[in-house]
């Protein structure tokens, strides 16, 4: 999910940039509404469980694409799926630009015995570097975010939105490497909660995380579980409105971020210099674990894995270390 929403400001850039430009973007029917309402966007949804899986499926899949009689595909995801969609668009004269992953950077990146530490390219330079080759040449400064959208109905009924700053805490990641222990957590939110500055929205998914957002919204005063109650869409436009996001180094943070939102990023085993930062977040928005202490991280690219001892590197960023940077960023943006 991170990855389609880091699409959403280069797409936006090149459709400023290039007015004549139609994109079709192939997707999950469930990331769908990340694209909503976005001009001369259509989405074109991947049924990879039903009538495209597998290797016929794909098949079915080409002969569907290439009925929208398109001139180019720009292949920003470049997984085996579609490295086969590669194979059949050769049949046709319709080029077909794969993202370079920088696989060799990143296995450079995290090996222990390193003898250089350096920011590897982007995400988003490596997607501008698929239009540039397709003849729609993109900088990061041509970028765009998404605009604020209207506050859904189903909201309004879970959050109070007067008197209080509305920010939003997304505190799981796909992978313990990445997640900040929930104990310490639990810390931020009594902070913030305590302050009574903010009105704070939980995000979250699964019966396991929405159980302890659910604890937390009925100890905390000023807290709303949103996991589970909204529609992703709906979700969507929440995040839209926030002030500000806490979350991991996660798909949450790339949502609020597609929107402009200021987003505080907490980082475990994984590091900024692996080109996953949020779109034109600041480089102080990322709270990272102690490096002199923790000296092979970046230890995995993606949080997965870790040698021993590195379980509890998140355990060097404070909690009043990221309540103080929260109050920080507000009191500047308010």
């Amino acid at each position: 999910m991170g990855d389609v929403a880091m699409t959403v400001p280069v797409l936006l850039g090149v459709l400023k940039k290039y007015p004549q430009v139609k994109i079709t973007v192939l997707t999950k029917g469930f990331t769908a509404p990340i694209f909503e309402n976005i001009l001369n966007v259509s989405v074109f949804k991947a049924d990879v469980k039903g009538r495209h899986k597998g290797f016929l499926g794909l098949w079915k899949l080409y002969k569907e694409l290439k009925g929208l009689q398109i001139d180019a595909v720009a292949d920003l995801h470049n997984v085996l799926r579609s490295s086969i969609l590669k194979q059949f668009f050769k049949l046709s004269t319709i080029p077909f630009i794969q993202m370079d992953k920088g696989r060799a950077a990143k296995k450079a990146l995290v090996n222990p015995e390193r003898t250089s530490f350096i920011p590897i390219s982007t995400t988003f330079e490596r997607y501008s570097e698929v239009f540039g080759k397709l003849g729609y040449p993109i900088a990061i400064t041509e970028m765009e975010t998404l605009s604020k959208r209207p506050i859904p109905e189903s909201a309004k009924t879970l959050i109070d939105f007067e008197g209080k700053m509305l920010i939003g805490i997304a505190p799981f990641a796909a992978f313990s490497g990445k997640m900040y222990p929930l104990p310490l957590m639990e810390k931020v939110l009594s902070d913030l909660n305590a302050s009574n500055k903010y009105s704070i929205v939980l995000f979250g998914g699964g019966k396991k995380e929405i159980e302890v957002l659910a604890k937390w919204e009925s100890q905390f005063n000023n807290c709303s579980n949103a996991a589970g109650k909204l529609s992703f869409s709906d979700e969507l436009s929440l995040i839209s409105n926030l002030q500000l996001m806490l979350a991991m180094d996660s798909g949450n943070a790339h949502l609020a971020a597609m929107f402009g939102v200021p987003t505080v990023t907490i980082w475990g085993v994984t590091h900024p210099y692996a080109g996953f930062s949020p779109f034109n977040q600041p480089k102080h928005h990322a709270l990272l674990s102690d490096k002199k202490k923790y000296p092979a991280i970046p230890t995995s690219i993606y949080g997965n894995k870790y040698p021993d001892g590195y379980d509890n590197v998140m355990e060097t960023i404070l909690p009043e270390t990221i309540v103080q940077k929260i109050s920080e960023i507000l009191s500047v943006s308010v």
